[in-house]
């Protein structure tokens, strides 16, 4: 081979290796100083996102006990105690992946520096999840993953790929992570899917007690219900408060009837009532 022919192949091998080793230290770098990412599953990396569109914990309402419960785990584990994996489940709409995202905020501000940054993982990327704790386990700092309206569209690579991190496997749950997600459903698998696992298993009641199981993997369930009327309308109020907007008439009725078209009374719902009263007032609301 001519020298100068294996010159240019050096060179190549060369600049191959630099940017190689120049993307491994970029994303650790980013993994280090930034508050939140979402997984990029084909990518096998994580993507920094610059802003978390989220309210204070405090204007979330009708949730107190749940919310109570998850930022003293939340803030334990920040501490570097131990601290539960948490399944988040239950009514649309009250708040379930807000929270999550109001709490970790909440973190921050309580404990500026190096907390624990937060990580979004998609759940049709849920089988992904182990290769995702691989790479969290080697930094040096710790991460809050989280899953938003968790269900398993293909069973037999997503259901075993989350039961082997609750589980942890040989290495275990790695230390400088914890696993939150949320769900419509208590036991994670849609209904008809419990039934046709139960219906066509030789032992169906086996089938059924692993779907439960799985769930019974978090140690903290939260549940979310429904608002009443009264956290309905301290919700809107607590909306109106913070923003500072005042409607000339009464609003009552007019937030009923809302919530009435809407078949539900929720945080959402609430929310969705305060930005229509904002525009009429000719303001804007944003988180």
């Amino acid at each position: 081979m001519p020298d100068h022919d294996q010159t240019l192949i050096d060179a190549i091998n060369r600049l191959t290796d630099a940017i190689n080793s120049g993307r491994g230290t970029g994303q650790e770098a980013d993994m280090l100083v930034g508050d939140a990412f979402v997984y990029d599953a084909d990518m096998q990396g994580l993507r920094p996102v610059s802003r978390i569109a989220t309210p204070t914990i405090d204007l979330l309402m009708g949730i107190d006990r749940a919310k109570a419960t998850l930022l003293e785990n939340t803030r334990r584990f920040a501490a570097g105690f131990s601290a539960n994996n948490a399944l988040l489940w239950g009514a649309r709409g009250m708040g379930k992946s807000t929270l999550i995202k109001a709490i970790h905020r909440s973190i921050r501000e309580e404990t500026p520096g190096n907390v624990p940054a937060l990580v979004e993982i998609h759940r049709e990327d849920i089988s992904a999840l182990p290769m995702l704790l691989g790479k969290l386990r080697k930094a040096d700092r710790q991460f809050i993953v989280f899953c938003d309206d968790l269900s398993f569209n293909r069973p037999d690579q997503d259901f075993k790929a989350l039961k082997s991190v609750l589980e942890g496997g040989l290495e275990g749950r790695p230390e400088n992570v914890i696993f939150y997600a949320t769900s419509n459903r208590r036991h994670l698998l849609p209904r008809q899917m419990m039934d046709q696992e139960s219906a066509t298993g030789i032992h169906p009641n086996e089938s059924m007690d692993e779907t439960i199981a799985l769930s019974d993997r978090f140690g903290l369930w939260l549940g979310f219900h429904p608002a009443d009327q009264q956290d309905y309308l301290l919700m809107i109020e607590a909306y109106f408060a913070a923003f500072k907007l005042e409607p000339k008439n009464d609003w009552k009725p007019a937030a009923m009837e809302w919530a009435k078209t809407r078949g539900n009374r929720s945080g959402r719902t609430a929310w969705q009532f305060v930005t229509n009263m904002a525009g009429e007032l000719g303001q804007k609301v944003a988180f």
